[in-house]
């Protein structure tokens, strides 16, 4: 079985080498070499995704703390928020039960919120927000 599993395999990557001029000319890029140039456009997307959620995060802090606190408190953000943030992030984008579970998640953390007073609900948000941008545990 695996055998022939090789088979198939090196007669699709044969006729991929077929169809795929082994030319470079014309190859978008600074280098020459595809590889470089597709981890050079990683880098910069990713570090373009990473400065725009920096900006929205920063904008939606700053109409209700400040400039400053809102700097604080995105700069005080701990590893486990980030972490977090990025592995559901992960898990939604991967595969639909993936985005269900995060998504049912967000909701029923949603209804929980506003099942409290909306007065506890921004006191105990403004809290945590403040002793974050003051770096308190």
């Amino acid at each position: 079985m695996v055998k022939h599993v090789a088979g198939y395999g090196a007669k699709a990557v044969a006729k991929a080498r077929a169809k795929t001029p082994g030319s470079t000319e014309g190859m978008p890029g600074p280098t020459e070499n595809p590889a470089t140039n597709l981890m050079m456009a990683d880098v910069a997307i990713r570090a373009g995704s990473y400065l725009a959620r920096r900006a929205i995060e920063r904008g939606i802090l700053r109409g209700r703390y400040g400039d400053n606190t809102a700097k604080q408190i995105i700069r005080n953000k701990s590893l486990g928020q980030s972490l977090l943030s990025f592995g559901l992030a992960k898990l939604a984008i991967r595969n639909v039960p993936g985005a269900v579970i995060v998504g049912g998640g967000a909701i029923a953390k949603t209804l929980y919120d506003r099942r409290q007073s909306k007065r506890r609900q921004r006191h105990e948000g403004d809290r945590e927000l403040i002793e974050q941008a003051h770096g308190e545990d």
